[in-house]
């Protein structure tokens, strides 16, 4: 660089230093987008800035990649490691550059023809001073994209926005692929540089999103739908009202629902937030945004399906979203938060509001169905959670499927982008609402959400450790419908709201295979490992090193059995998590004369339970075996295989598993395998039996399991005793027993007797036959469950439960006959 240039870049360096605070998107690019420092490396910027070149700069020093500033010296050529794809106006003109970039990829193309030994990487950064997407000034307008500014514009950026500002770090194109399959001419230099414009183009749209509508201009629109005209018309009708009154209604109603959102809240809740998790989290981890990425910039339509644990799910996913250079969603939350100051806050963060039940009220849900439409039809992504609510017991719950169907819907309107599902794993290492759920799940009254309840909340923020945000496999809704209802395009229609035939059960499948991807893309993390070992312990008390030897058994399955790929396993030692853990002051310590005495209190016992539940899918099929195993001594592995397939349709359907029951013969070989190798067991014979030595590690494994099996046996026993008797019936017998059985025997798990863990048994019964069409138990299948569960129970449970059958079996029925006999 020529003198004068140092000094220009060296004064301007000055107030960048000083204004600028940039966040790198991804967060570690040279390890998520693959860039070597030891390569060479060419930066594409989208246009001529030299503020964006200095910041960009100050973030490659930081990540230590090459500084941009230095030329590349390749075969004696000199040449700058950036360029400017377009120029921009400029206050200055002296250090105005012509726009070099054409003969600048054609310079670099020429050395990769003379020296095959080359490769260049070629790495596109956008940097963006804020990402505000502006009102729309008239029906259709486009959204924005590249914005050029001259010096004092990008002075007043800089000084408004310097600290809202993202340098985002593009996946590397080699430039050896290029000249070597498309060749070296100034036409591919042409198109390189062409498509770089679009690939800036669309990061763009994908970071800032479309432009915000005005929000009395959408009401506009939406009552001149004719779905929505049609609908005042019949509440007119109905109601026996006229049809201003009845348009005034929805115009109420759109008020109640609709979203305010604001970019300016946006930034105001990024600083709050930023604070408040570095506050309150040890680190929060983000796993796969790469995916959604790719989706947006290919043109998807994203709706978020994240599960539910916790109000801070809304306020953490949206800013881990605008962290990863998207725009955050607009949010489907319950009409309960609709209270002063937390809903007009929310509305201006993208919350849309939606009741309970849209039952009884057409004007309501089709106005609901309208505006959800009208979100896509706009370009805005969606977040819902499908499970309705928070989950009580950390178990994921049965899906409500009002809001996918209106999804789907919304393409049979004719949508022109395609939408795509992404399920995302939302974990906690503490989750305030705890202690009310186990209120709540016991039978105390679930407390209205209000400003009071609010402030009580934000009382109890404390250190909440460590927060995960893992996004799972995404589901293209296109993709799906093209390959299982080749016809789903017959129903598209531009007006009426579609329920072909074909809709109920196809909405029952996606919502059943999204909630199998969020949970395979669990997070153990070292509470919820803990928790499983402490609690599989009857005495709900280990010794240090029996802690350290189970927690070493389950981190050797994850590693060498996965349960699926997009599973985070901790990268830390048995030690390390304990010590964390041990920090979190969750668990409780004895010190004695021989060593520390790890173990949970009654109270901390029935929390705890929530984190084990937030993973026990992963564990479930090694503790399956290992129950078997135990409860069959020198079984052998057709029969432990035949056993394992009847009951893992059950687990299939309570866990939201993803092993189809066909596919699990290998996973169960594997697992044997495994506990082979960890000498848990040992193989005589080709019967299978427990290693005394390692006895305790097994029986804590097998214990993980206990308390399902128990719930199966309750069932299955009262099926045996009276083989009519209804399933309403059965489900609430089934809960009465199942209390009963947790106060005798100490059973410490609030979702032991949970109504829906009962539900979801009795209709997987009728699905697997164990129930017929009339209702009555069929006999030979109930029986040979009943058998394999008495032997997995321990005599006094399985005493207990039999007695508490008996009593409940109806005078005159005939039992059927007992295992035994």
């Amino acid at each position: 660089m020529s003198g004068w240039r140092n000094i220009y870049y060296a004064l301007l360096d000055l107030p960048i230093k000083l204004l600028v605070r940039s966040k790198v998107i991804p967060a570690n690019p040279r390890e998520e987008t693959g860039l070597d420092p030891m390569r060479a490396m060419m930066y594409v910027l989208p246009y001529n800035s030299k503020a964006d070149l200095l910041t960009l700069r100050g973030q490659c020093l930081k990540l230590q990649l090459p500084d941009p500033l230095i030329p590349l010296e390749i075969d004696g050529v000199t040449l700058p490691r950036y360029v400017f794809i377009n120029d921009g106006p400029r206050v200055f003109s002296y250090f105005t550059e012509k726009p070099e970039s054409v003969k600048l990829f054609h310079n670099y193309l020429d050395l990769h023809r003379n020296n095959p030994q080359l490769d260049v990487q070629m790495v596109p950064v956008s940097v963006m001073f804020g990402r505000a997407p502006g009102r729309e000034a008239q029906p259709n307008q486009p959204a924005p994209q590249l914005r050029l500014l001259n010096g004092f514009q990008k002075f007043i950026a800089i000084l408004w926005l310097g600290r809202d500002s993202f340098v985002r770090f593009s996946n590397p194109l080699s430039m050896r692929y290029m000249a070597t399959e498309h060749g070296t001419d100034k036409t591919i230099a042409q198109k390189l540089a062409r498509v770089a414009r679009i690939h800036f183009a669309r990061q763009r749209l994908v970071a800032v999103g479309p432009r915000l509508p005005v929000r009395q201009d959408l009401f506009n629109k939406l009552l001149a739908s004719k779905a929505i005209e049609k609908a005042i018309e019949d509440e007119a009708r109905s109601k026996k009202i006229s049809t201003d009154k009845a348009q005034q209604t929805a115009i109420q109603l759109m008020e109640e629902i609709a979203a305010d959102f604001s970019y300016e809240a946006i930034r105001l809740s990024d600083r709050v937030l930023s604070w408040t998790w570095n506050r309150l989290y040890q680190g929060l981890h983000v796993r796969n945004a790469d995916r959604v990425r790719q989706l947006a910039e290919d043109g998807h339509e994203i709706v978020y399906v994240p599960c539910h644990r916790s109000h801070m799910d809304y306020l953490l996913l949206s800013y881990v979203l605008y962290h990863q250079g998207l725009v955050p969603p607009h949010i489907a939350a319950g009409i309960n938060l609709n209270f002063w100051p937390a809903g007009p806050i929310f509305r201006r963060l993208g919350a849309f509001f939606i009741r309970r039940t849209f039952k009884g009220n057409k004007l309501y849900s089709t106005i609901f169905r309208e505006y959800l439409g009208e979100l896509f039809t706009r370009g805005y992504s969606v977040e819902y959670f499908m499970e309705g609510g928070r989950s009580r017991t950390g178990r994921l719950l049965e899906p409500k499927t009002g809001t996918l169907t209106m999804t789907i819907q919304a393409m049979l309107r004719g949508g022109n982008r395609p939408i795509t599902l992404v399920p995302i794993y939302v974990g906690y290492e503490h989750v305030m609402e705890v202690a009310t759920y186990a209120k709540e799940l016991r039978g105390a009254t679930k407390e209205k959400e209000g400003f009071l309840q609010m402030v009580r909340g934000l009382r109890k923020l404390r250190n909440l450790g460590q927060g995960y945000v893992n996004f799972g496999e995404p589901l293209s809704l296109s993709a799906y419908l093209s390959q299982n209802v080749p016809q789903w395009r017959d129903s598209i229609d531009p007006i009426e709201a579609q329920r072909p035939g074909w809709l109920a059960p196809v909405v029952d499948d996606i919502a059943g295979k999204i909630m199998v991807r969020i949970n395979n893309a669990a997070a153990a993390n070292a509470i919820n490992l803990c928790s499983t070992v402490l609690l599989a312990s009857r005495q709900r008390s280990l010794t240090r090193e029996q802690l350290l030897h189970q927690l070493n058994c389950y981190l050797e399955l994850m590693r060498n059995v996965p349960y699926a790929a997009d599973v985070t396993i901790p990268d830390t030692t048995a030690e390390g998590l304990l010590e964390h853990a041990l920090a979190m002051n969750k668990f409780s310590v004895e010190q004695d004369t021989i060593g520390d005495i790890i173990y949970l209190t009654r109270e901390q016992a029935v929390l705890m339970t929530y984190y084990r539940n937030n993973i026990q899918h992963l564990f479930i099929l090694p503790s399956l075996v290992a129950s078997i195993i135990l409860g069959h001594p020198g079984i052998d592995r057709e029969t432990l295989l035949r056993h394992s397939y009847l009951l893992y349709p059950l687990l299939k359907a309570e866990l939201f598993m993803h092993y189809e029951t066909a596919e699990i013969g290998p996973v169960i070989d594997a697992l044997i395998e495994e506990l082979l190798r960890q000498g848990l067991i040992i193989e005589e014979a080709r019967q299978l039996l427990l290693n005394p030595v390692r006895a305790q590690t097994l029986q804590l494994l097998a214990a993980g399991i206990r308390e399902t099996l128990q719930r199966y046996a309750i069932t299955f026993s009262l099926l045996r005793f009276n083989p009519q008797i209804n399933r309403g019936t059965l489900e609430k017998e089934s809960r009465i027993m199942a209390q009963r059985l947790s106060v005798l025997h100490g059973i410490n798990a609030p979702e032991f007797f949970d109504k829906a863990v009962f539900s979801t048994l009795v209709a997987t019964l009728r699905e697997e036959n164990y129930i017929s069409d009339s209702g009555d138990a069929i006999s030979g299948k109930v029986l040979e469950m009943s058998e394999i569960l008495s032997e997995l129970m321990t005599p006094e449970v399985h005493l207990t439960i039999e007695s508490a059958s008996l009593l409940v079996a109806a005078p005159g029925l005939q039992p059927l006959p007992s295992p035994a006999e």
